[in-house]
């Protein structure tokens, strides 16, 4: 199967870089990434998915990879939520949506809040209104190092990114590494994604000491609304979904399902690859036994 590299319309009209994969007439099943990823950390999924029979679009979020920045700096989660929406909205029927961490927190903002009966149904990978603030200051602490600084070249941001994943065999300095660099005019490498991004992830939670309980409580107020078939994958060594998160969120969506990975990390897509895929195979084809589209 070849892939087709796609552009396609966010809120209003920003343009996102996709990839397609399936047959064109399947049941679409969207992919959107964590923040600091790229469509491209789905790359097995995908396969697997499109080998199910779904068509499968993996996207670049807002100020990710190669879709375009935001000019005003929109990166709440409504406005990946908006995208999200946006995209359903242009697709010949609901798609079913598989979000990881940023990807999935948009997800549920976007059915429960912005949009519901957009979707067809919503997996939400290592993530759920609870999160362990040590785990998220982890990941942002990482996506903020370097932001303005970058790197010497490819090799040094290797040996950061090993640091950061040290249960991960080294990624080296080419490949698909590059995907998630650009090199600027003053010859250094720096972050794939837009800095105000993670400026104003950074920015907002020094100024509002209270931004993470409002979140929570916005979140789970979304998750509450949820009537779709929904699937929380949680990574077993999560260090920002805990045990009480998944209960928490099974207590506001009792028809919720769930899987456990055991091993895998936030990162659950490049930890357990083939355990994760085939978990959301089973789930989606269980949901949509119908792969084509209703005429």
């Amino acid at each position: 199967m070849k892939y087709d590299q796609i552009t396609i319309d966010g809120a209003g009209g920003l343009k996102l870089a996709a990839e397609m994969l399936g047959d064109g007439k399947a049941m679409p099943v969207l992919l959107a990434h964590g923040g600091g990823q790229t469509r491209r950390a789905w790359k097995r999924v995908t396969h697997d998915l499109a080998e199910a029979g779904f068509r499968v679009i993996a996207i670049d979020m807002r100020g990710h990879g190669e879709s375009a920045w935001s000019a005003d700096g929109a990166y709440e989660l409504a406005d990946f939520a908006s995208d999200l929406v946006a995209i359903a909205a242009g697709l010949d029927s609901k798609p079913a949506v598989v979000g990881a961490s940023l990807g999935g927190l948009a997800g549920m903002i976007a059915e429960g809040e912005l949009a519901p009966g957009s979707f067809a149904s919503l997996t939400l990978v290592d993530i759920a209104p609870r999160m362990e603030q040590s785990g998220v200051m982890r990941v942002v602490g990482f996506m903020d190092q370097h932001v303005e600084t970058g790197f010497a070249s490819p090799q040094e941001a290797a040996d950061v990114i090993a640091r950061y994943l040290p249960h991960r065999r080294k990624r080296g300095a080419g490949g698909n590494l590059r995907h998630y660099l650009r090199e600027s005019d003053d010859g250094r490498f720096y972050w794939h994604w837009d800095p105000l991004f993670i400026r104003n992830v950074m920015g907002s939670n020094r100024l509002d000491p209270e931004r993470h309980e409002k979140q929570f409580e916005m979140l789970s107020q979304a998750a509450s609304r949820l009537r779709l078939p929904l699937h929380l994958i949680r990574g077993g060594s999560s260090d920002l979904v805990s045990e009480e998160a998944v209960a928490h969120l099974r207590g506001l969506v009792p028809h919720a399902e769930y899987t456990d990975i055991a091993d895998a990390t936030h990162m659950g897509v490049g930890d357990s690859n083939d355990a994760f895929s085939a978990t959301i195979v089973k789930f989606l084809k269980h949901h949509h036994q119908s792969l084509e589209v209703e005429s």
